[in-house]
């Protein structure tokens, strides 16, 4: 699964304002600025739609510092989130990245797939500063993958 999840998570971060100048259309049911609390709610059938990765949630979350959308804090997407690129495609409960410390976490009966094959557990953890990706099992339970050699 060669740089299966950092291609991926790292397509995704690319989401956010503070990273890149390109283009991103996002569509909800529902769109709402909380002022006080420094956050942008999007909800229903949210897709979120850059030229490297396209998102879909049932809810996005995007919570901001002083300086506004701008300063991102941290991405979240929850319900069944689907993040895919033209060469894979990650499924979980909940991804949340927080750019400070370039992490972030996909939770909730994760998959990854691509061509190199498919990576299933319970949490995936990306340290995008390192390149580590940890895959973690529920309690009691086993990561799995099935690999195809190229």
């Amino acid at each position: 699964m060669k740089r299966l999840v950092p291609t991926l998570l790292f397509a995704a971060l690319t989401l956010l304002p503070a990273h890149g100048q390109q283009q991103v259309e996002i569509s909800a049911d529902l769109f709402t600025i909380e002022e006080e609390a420094r956050q942008a709610l999007f909800t229903g059938q949210v897709v979120v739609k850059h030229p490297s990765v396209t998102v879909w949630a049932s809810k996005v979350i995007a919570s901001y510092g002083e300086g506004g959308t701008s300063d991102i804090r941290s991405f979240e997407a929850t319900g069944t989130v689907k993040l895919e690129t033209r060469d894979q495609t990650a499924t979980g409960e909940r991804a949340v990245f927080t750019p400070a410390d370039q992490m972030l976490r996909l939770t909730g009966n994760v998959e990854v797939v691509n061509s190199g094959g498919t990576v299933r557990a319970n949490e995936l953890v990306v340290d995008m500063a390192s390149g580590v990706s940890t895959f973690t099992a529920a309690s009691g339970g086993r990561v799995t993958g099935v690999f195809t050699s190229q």
